[in-house]
């Protein structure tokens, strides 16, 4: 069932993984909804508002209540509109394993490519060699948990698919930016797999961020932080 756009409203950031998530999710449910872009430098009163503890995007607000969090609003999209895609399996051993990698991207993967990002020299190359190491583990363990994963349609996109293309699908951008690359067919099959798979969807599409406009973004906000870290 899709909610009129005044019922379902969405403070997000084009380049954020985190708002990506949310809007995927969204649209995976048929969910027409209303889209707040948030400078970030200059947020909303609403968003300030609404979302006093943290003042972050995303913020999904329904029915003029707000839910803050990523990982929370994603729950409460899936508990709230019922229809398919369900995104954790009925298994619980399968859905227990769906939120053990889902924390590792989110605590140890999405951690690290920042270090890379930020850092230079002997700093980065040693975040670049502990990426490498983080993405084997991940390699392994998708290899192990999720066998022989295939993606035809929405209804195969689940919470790990939505945070695998909301977090990594960009990874070639990544490596134009800045000259990096961490994920590739040979080292990480299996992800690098899954990612094109996912590519692949008209949905994915839908939400995909514009190619020159992040790597700009991307350079520019790694040259930033570098300056403000020598001039610290």
């Amino acid at each position: 069932m899709e909610e009129k756009k005044s019922e379902v409203i969405l403070h997000g950031m084009w380049a954020s993984t985190y708002s990506k998530r949310v809007e995927l999710a969204l649209k995976l449910k048929g969910i027409s909804y209303e889209y707040v872009e948030e400078d970030l430098t200059n947020k909303t009163e609403s968003l300030i508002q609404l979302n006093p503890v943290h003042k972050k995007i995303p913020l999904l607000v329904h029915y003029g209540k707000p839910v803050a969090e990523s990982h929370v609003i994603l729950d409460y999209i899936d508990e709230t509109w019922k229809n398919s895609p369900r995104f954790y399996p009925e298994d619980p051993y399968e859905r227990a394993q769906v939120r053990f990698w889902v924390s590792y991207i989110n605590q140890q993967v999405f951690e690290v490519m920042g270090r890379v990002i930020f850092q230079e020299g002997e700093a980065q190359t040693k975040s670049v060699e502990d990426a490498r190491e983080r993405f084997k583990v991940l390699e392994e363990g998708l290899k192990k948990d999720f066998p022989g994963k295939t993606i035809r349609g929405n209804d195969d996109v689940g919470l790990s698919d939505i945070i695998i293309i909301a977090t990594f699908g960009v990874h070639k951008i990544y490596h134009e930016a800045i000259g990096v690359e961490i994920i590739d067919p040979v080292n990480s099959p299996t992800l690098y797999s899954w990612i094109e798979q996912l590519q692949q969807l008209p949905v994915i599409k839908e939400v995909e961020v514009p190619h020159d406009r992040l790597v700009t973004f991307l350079q520019k906000y790694r040259q930033d932080h570098l300056q403000q870290a020598a001039n610290a």
